[in-house]
C-alpha cells in the first residue's frame, strides 16, 4: 500500500472508532506514562489545562515531523496563548524511543513539547484510551516502521474530549480549533 494512503486509511478507522465509541468524556480517561519532564502523566496530573495529544514515532519519515511542525507553528501562533496548552507526543515504539532520546528529537520542534514512552502495555493501554491505532510494518533489511493513527486530539482542562484536527487540515482551521479549545477553557473558569 502506498504511503500517502495510510494517513487517510488511520484518519478514517479513527472516526469509524470514535462513531461507534463510549461517551467523548471516556476518550484519554486512562493512562499513566513516563514523561521527558521526568513525572509520570496520567489524566489527574494533566486536570486544570487543556492539551494536545499526538501518537507517533522518531523514525517516522514524514506524518510525526509535519505534525510537529504544524503543532509547533501554531503554538507560536497563539502567542501567549500558546503557553496555556500543553503539547504532548506519545511515542507508538517505545523500543527505539527512549525518553531521552524523544526529549532530543522533540527538541528539534518545540521546547513545550512533553514526551511520553512507557513499556508495549502503557502503550497500548494509552492508545486504547485515545482509540488510537498502530501496528509495527515489517521493512526490508529486517527493520520496521510503525503505521499509526494521525489525529491531533485536543482534551479541556477537565479531562474531556473536545475534539480532534489534523495536520493536513489548513493552518487557519487548526488555529481556529485551538482558539475554540481555550475559549471554552477560559468560559469554564468563569462559571
Amino acid at each position: 500500500m502506498p504511503l500517502t494512503f495510510r494517513p487517510l486509511i488511520a484518519a478514517l478507522a479513527f472516526s469509524l472508532a470514535l462513531a461507534g465509541a463510549a461517551p467523548a468524556q471516556e476518550i484519554g480517561a486512562d493512562f499513566s506514562l513516563p514523561a521527558t519532564d521526568g513525572r509520570r502523566l496520567d489524566p489527574e496530573a494533566l486536570r486544570g489545562k487543556p492539551y494536545l495529544l499526538f501518537f507517533g514515532f522518531t523514525h517516522c519519515p514524514e506524518i510525526c515531523p509535519m505534525a510537529l511542525s504544524e503543532i509547533a507553528l501554531r503554538l507560536d501562533e497563539l502567542g501567549l496563548e500558546g503557553d496555556r496548552l500543553t503539547p504532548i507526543f506519545v511515542t507508538v515504539d517505545p523500543a527505539r524511543d527512549t525518553l531521552a532520546h524523544l526529549r532530543d528529537y522533540l527538541g528539534w520542534f518545540d521546547p513545550r513539547l512533553i514526551g511520553l514512552s512507557g513499556s508495549a502495555a502503557e502503550t497500548e493501554a494509552i492508545a486504547r484510551s485515545f482509540r488510537a491505532t498502530y501496528r509495527k510494518v515489517p521493512t526490508e533489511g529486517g527493520d520496521y516502521t510503525m503505521d499509526h493513527s494521525a489525529a491531533i486530539y485536543l482534551i479541556d482542562g477537565a479531562g474531556e474530549f473536545f475534539g480532534h484536527i489534523d495536520y493536513r487540515d489548513p493552518p487557519e482551521s487548526q488555529l481556529a480549533a485551538l482558539r475554540a479549545l481555550l475559549a471554552a477553557e477560559k468560559d469554564n473558569h468563569h462559571d
